[in-house]
């Protein structure tokens, strides 16, 4: 028994060891694309995606090593917008729409880092608006 057991293992042994073929992955080459700029009172995030929508690179201020009230400064964005371009190049982006969302200090800088190194060609606002508002508190009573 202790024989059939010890080839079982032997067995499995040898298929594990086997080679599996990989598929190589290619590289994408982008060459126009979407900058989206969330910023927010806390933080900003820098996203960059391809015409389809799938996204290529990003960065937020906290990940460039802005922790706390730092990451909500425009500096800070400038620099997530330099590193999330800089990752970008490397697929071959040159130009760019810029999609700006939020009310954040970051939104001005993020957007000039992005004009230093690719050509934009245009900038939206897409800051959504409350139509009605939020619902009002409920009346006080005394």
């Amino acid at each position: 028994m202790a024989k059939a057991a010890a080839k079982r293992q032997a067995d499995t042994k040898g298929q594990a060891t086997k080679a599996v073929a990989k598929r190589r992955k290619t590289k994408r080459t982008v060459t126009t694309g979407a900058v989206h700029v969330l910023a927010s009172f806390n933080n900003t995030i820098v996203t960059i995606t391809d015409s389809q929508g799938n996204v290529i690179a990003w960065q937020t201020a906290g990940s460039v090593g802005f922790k706390g009230s730092r990451a909500s400064t425009p500096y800070a964005a400038q620099m997530a917008a330099r590193k999330a371009i800089q990752l970008a190049k490397e697929y071959g982006l040159k130009t760019v729409d810029v999609y700006v969302y939020g009310p954040g200090p970051g939104r001005e800088s993020a957007v000039r880092a992005v004009g230093e190194t690719c050509n934009i060609l245009r900038i939206v606002d897409k800051t959504g608006i409350p139509h009605n508002g939020c619902r009002p508190s409920k009346e006080r009573r005394v």
